[in-house]
């Protein structure tokens, strides 16, 4: 029987889904960041931030961020990492990994730029000190084999953080459900003019692990320790995978 993956709430083939996600992302990518604030209210900023505070990197250490889109990551990594640093800034869309570039480039950020999948990464084992992927794990087909590989890449003491959207806490889920369903679409369409590719990512929070599934997950990619922050009450988690 052929496999079948999860694209929102459909099922596809692996290779269908690839083919669909590449397509939400060429349609949005001029418009990911103002739907960004337009959606989370900001608060995917201090989502971020809280990212860097928890990766801890110091001067001097190398990172890679994966599905780094339009560059956020990326540039708040850098100014940790200074000028003896090294930070890496990959997607495997073409047109959302443009769009990061040339944001970086206008703030005065050169970094390394590839084009790549997060299940099969161009570098060797033990290359980084910190591995990150904000909002891009549940567009992965083989989730497991994308974790495994970060876990790979990482050096002894590094750590793989893993900043997604999650389970809500009970009370809120009625609430949140009504918004990801009616609200989100159609800010999509107005403002991206396209509904659909927001119906979409209601649909891929939905099918996407919930915060204890996922941390099971990479413990069984081979972390030895994994830990994971609710924020906003759980409509985000950040994961946090360690190898000693």
């Amino acid at each position: 029987m052929e496999q079948r993956t999860q694209f929102g709430y459909a099922e596809v083939t692996p290779d269908e889904k690839t083919r669909r996600v590449r397509g939400v992302f060429d349609s949005v990518a001029g418009r990911y960041d103002i739907m960004n604030d337009l959606m989370s209210v900001g608060l995917h900023r201090v989502w971020k931030r809280f990212t860097i505070g928890v990766a801890g990197v110091r001067a001097g250490a190398r990172i890679l961020d994966l599905a780094g889109g339009t560059g956020d990551l990326a540039r708040l990594f850098a100014a940790r990492v200074g000028p003896t640093g090294v930070v890496v800034h990959t997607d495997i869309n073409g047109a959302m990994l443009a769009e990061g570039r040339d944001k970086l480039l206008n703030a005065g950020l050169a970094l390394p730029t590839v084009q790549c999948n997060a299940e099969s990464l161009p570098f060797p084992d033990r290359s980084f000190d910190v591995v990150s992927i904000a909002f891009g794990l549940r567009n992965v087909t083989r989730k497991d084999v994308a974790l495994n590989e970060m876990r790979r890449v990482l050096k002894p003491g590094g750590a793989a953080l893993v900043l997604e959207f999650s389970r809500v806490a009970a009370p809120l889920a009625p609430a949140y459900d009504w918004y990801s369903f009616n609200v989100l679409p159609r800010l999509g369409r107005i403002f991206a003019k396209d509904e659909a590719s927001y119906r979409y990512l209601a649909e891929s929070i939905r099918v996407h692990p919930d915060q204890e599934t996922l941390k099971q997950m990479m413990v069984d990619a081979g972390f030895d320790s994994v830990t994971y922050h609710n924020l906003t009450a759980g409509v985000v988690a950040l994961h946090v995978g360690r190898i000693f």
